[in-house]
């Protein structure tokens, strides 16, 4: 290892001979903030460089003096003109300005984010602006569904709940990361989006990788990756307050505060805001903070720490059961029926809801090695507490249940209350508690680059994580009774717990990962390329406090490795100034989720859980002007081995689960997006994605063994040419924007979700010629906004209206499927009607 690094620093040495050091930065001239990403080319020449997070660049060259051009997509470029003294010489501060007919998306460096018309994927990024003026009450996520390949749905409708799936894979099965920093749940992949629900405040931009994609995370999602960028020290002393109102008794407002960049190289920014509601859905009332801090210090030429911590502390009610479309019709509730909620000594009280928080703190170090080394490296900590409620014992909340007054109306609680108190020393029939997923996230990413060429660049790095999940159920509320009666812990078999006691089980989850990376670029003024080799080991351990006695050493179990690698490649060629094609291809497999390791929810290993092999191509093509943006890519994925647990029952009469293997999938699918801006007052946008999401193969004689390898059964699982649920596989959008007066703009948006079928478990389909999911109805939606900007002496101020579901359509969001395929027993939930928002805000 130390040979080979005294190679590369003897390469950059011969590299920087006899070179002259152009340095300098670019602002943002709207905002006076560094602009990340913007291009800086040596006119005559094929070299150039692109500026750092800070807008920052440097270039060597090999002329005494020369112009730079410098660019970036949204802004107008300039030229400067240099004359080196001494081998080096400083630009200064070059500022762009905004160019109202340049149309494409901002496009960063930093971050693994794709670069237009240079990294070969298929890429759409939103700005801050676009977040702040159209997300309204809508969930973060909802942003993006004018974006090619993803249906985003609100699920059950409380605070943060929201569903994303890309190119029809759920979020197990999409990378989120936040400045970098990978969130997904590291035993299950899920993306909890309740817990960042206050992040779109900060977010400078938030960019879509559909497919293979930049990331350079040791192995890489399968739908995509989506980085969400937050705002760092802003150049300019200042800040805002904001304030919003909306349906439902909606109400949010906060503010941030920036330094700016002091004399003494600190700097720093804060930022805080407070949201309440009572929720579309009856019983979805949500109380939520989000705060965000970074700190920021130049050391000397070559070093920059940065530390960043945020968080989003919320609580909120919740709709967890789904209902026949039958119900919703019966009930006076209509759409907005929810089982589970009621009163309790006239308070609303939630059968289910949900509480968390889990701030993220991240600290940056930025080291120029060398005129052509550089090393980033972040250390980061997550610390989440919280969990989801729900009750345990006898189930008396049913839609006709004796403890509601009428069909489907709120539970009457303190009808249970009463009976827990007669039962005296039988204690509590029936109680609520909560089923809690603490845990503790380490982690750290660093990333060595260095230029061997002028065109060749090597990127090396180590992503090395630490995860201890903390899983039990306890006691929220008696509900009158004086304890509740649980034999399920081995330990203590006559358990009589009270509030905050465990019950029904506890059990640790530790998951270690040591990944590293290295990855070759090659890049021109019109070609690029990439080849990146990665790999992982992912390592589980299960520690089951309730199920083992505390003297059996089967209690804890040895860690279960799993090694993952990928190999993916990509190249970008510039046919003209207007077009570019681009293609990328890769294979990686990885590490099954936590829950395939062990089995029937206890230590039992399962010896047959193997990888997920994916297999992934992707051809773009992309043309750009003055007036019109277009891309158009086709992609197919091949998702083998994906990880099914089937259930069955053991002689004894007890439950178990085993590993069925060889279910295959393919997704595949054209995407086209656009932008047209026939004047400087109108924008045009709009995308088609058209998927062909389908299961493969049927899977047949499947053997499934008890714990003591008897046969129990024998399956066939009759899946072939099913379509893929739980995602729209058509999506349309179109969009306008007209400025009707000077900083007064108008925002007409339609987006379309079809072939959309029902979700269905494929370990259900044992009968030949089952027929294909329900197939929900598809629909059309339309939003409205309205920004207007104004004056209060010194100070601007922006207007800014929302109005979702403009002409208050009914419509199946989400559903899933019944034994007979069709709308009669499928289980749904609706979508929001109409809603909206109004707020303003206020820069000083």
């Amino acid at each position: 290892m130390k040979k080979m690094l005294f190679g590369l620093f003897l390469l950059i040495g011969i590299g920087t001979y006899a070179q002259n050091t152009v340095t300098g930065t670019v602002l943002d001239g709207s905002m006076n903030a560094p602009l990340p990403g913007a291009n800086v080319i040596l006119e005559g020449s094929g070299t150039g460089t692109t500026t750092n997070f800070d807008g920052e660049f440097t270039l060597n060259v090999k002329v005494n003096s020369g112009t730079l051009k410098i660019s970036y997509v949204g802004f107008k470029p300039t030229t400067v003109d240099f004359t080196v003294a001494g081998n080096q010489v400083n630009v200064g501060e070059i500022t762009l300005a905004e160019d109202d007919n340049a149309l494409e998306e901002i496009v960063i460096t930093t971050y693994s984010l794709a670069i237009d018309r240079q990294t070969p994927v298929a890429v759409s990024t939103l700005k801050s602006k676009e977040i702040e003026t159209q997300l309204g009450s809508q969930e973060f996520p909802e942003i993006l569904k004018s974006t090619p390949g993803i249906y985003v749905t609100k699920q059950g409708g409380g605070y943060g709940d929201a569903n994303l799936r890309l190119r029809g894979f759920n979020s197990e099965n999409i990378a989120v990361m936040i400045n970098g920093v990978p969130v997904n749940d590291m035993e299950n992949g899920r993306v909890y989006w309740s817990n960042w629900a206050g992040l779109s405040d900060v977010t400078r931009f938030m960019q879509v990788q559909r497919g293979l994609g930049a990331s350079k995370v040791a192995v890489p999602s399968i739908g995509g990756t989506i980085n969400i960028v937050t705002k760092t020290t802003d150049a300019e002393e200042g800040g805002n307050f904001f304030a919003t109102t909306g349906n439902d008794g909606y109400q949010k407002f906060g503010g941030t505060v920036s330094t700016g960049r002091m004399e003494n190289g600190w700097a720093a920014t804060i930022s805080a805001s407070k949201t309440t509601g009572n929720g579309f859905i009856d019983g979805t009332w949500f109380e939520g903070y989000s705060y965000f801090i970074n700190v920021a210090k130049d050391l000397g030429e070559n070093h920059q720490l940065s530390f960043t911590a945020f968080g989003a502390p919320q609580k909120h009610g919740q709709r967890q059961n789904r209902e026949l479309i039958s119900t919703f019709q019966r009930s006076e509730r209509g759409i907005k029926l929810n089982r589970d909620w009621g009163y309790k000594n006239g308070q609303v009280t939630s059968v289910e809801d949900n509480f968390y928080h889990k701030p993220q703190m991240s600290l940056n170090h930025y080291w120029d090695i060398s005129e052509k080394t550089q090393l980033s490296t972040a250390l980061y900590a997550s610390f989440g507490t919280g969990g989801g409620g729900g009750f345990s014992g006898v189930n008396k909340f049913g839609l006709d249940s004796d403890y509601r007054d009428g069909f489907a109306q709120p539970v009457n609680f303190d009808k249970i209350v009463d009976e827990n108190v007669q039962r005296g020393a039988l204690g509590s029939e029936t109680i609520l508690r909560d089923s809690r997923n603490d845990h503790v996230w380490y982690g750290g990413l660093s990333t060595l680059t260095t230029d061997l060429t002028e065109d060749i660049k090597l990127l090396a790095g180590l992503d090395l994580r630490y995860y201890e999940g903390k899983h039990f159920q306890e006691v929220k509320d008696l509900l009158g009774g004086q304890f509740y009666f649980d034999d399920r812990n081995v330990n203590n078999p006559n358990n009589t717990a009270e509030v905050g006691d465990k019950i029904s089980y506890w059990n640790d989850g530790i998951v270690l990962w040591e990944g590293g990376f290295v990855q070759a670029e090659y890049a021109t003024n019109d070609l690029s390329a990439f080849v990146s080799f990665a790999a992982s080991n992912t390592s589980y351990k299960r520690i089951d406090y309730f199920n083992y006695l505390d003297s059996d050493p089967e209690q804890e179990t040895d860690f279960q490795n799993f090694f993952g690698y990928s190999a993916k490649g990509g190249a970008n060629y510039n046919l003209d100034d207007n077009q570019n094609v681009f293609a990328n291809i890769g294979y990686f497999e990885r590490a099954p989720f936590f829950r395939a390791a062990f089995l029937n929810f206890d230590n039992d290993i399962n010896a047959d859980a193997v990888n997920q092999k994916i297999f992934s191509a992707e051809v773009g093509y992309g043309f750009r002007s003055s007036k019109f943006s277009g891309n158009l890519n086709i992609y197919h994925t091949r998702w083998n081995d994906r990880t099914l647990i089937q259930g069955f029952q053991n002689q004894d009469g007890t439950f178990g689960s085993a590993n069925i293997s060889g279910v295959n999938a393919i997704h595949q699918g054209i995407e086209l997006d656009f932008r047209y801006k026939p004047t400087n007052r109108l924008t045009i946008t709009g995308m088609v994605s058209l998927g062909d999401w389908t299961w493969e193969n049927n899977v047949t004689d499947v053997q499934i063994f008890d714990d003591e390898q008897n046969l129990v059964r024998t399956i066939d699982l009759y899946i072939e040419d099913l379509k893929v649920g739980d995602a729209a596989q058509t999506t349309f959008a179109l969009g306008s924007q007209y400025e009707v007066f000077p900083g007064t703009n108008l925002r007409l948006d339609y987006n379309f979700a079809g072939d959309f079928y029902a979700d269905f478990d494929p370990n259900s389909r044992t009968t030949e010629g089952a027929p294909q999911s329900w197939k929900v109805p598809e629909y059309g939606l339309f939003d409205f906004g309205l920004t207007h900007n104004y004056k209060i002496g010194a100070l601007n101020g922006t207007i800014i209206v929302n109005v979702n579901n403009l002409f208050d359509t009914d419509y199946i969001a989400d559903a899933r499927n019944g034994s007979s395929a069709t709308a009669s027993d499928a289980l749904v939930w609706y979508g929001f009607g109409r809603t909206y928002t109004v707020g303003t805000k206020i820069n000083f």
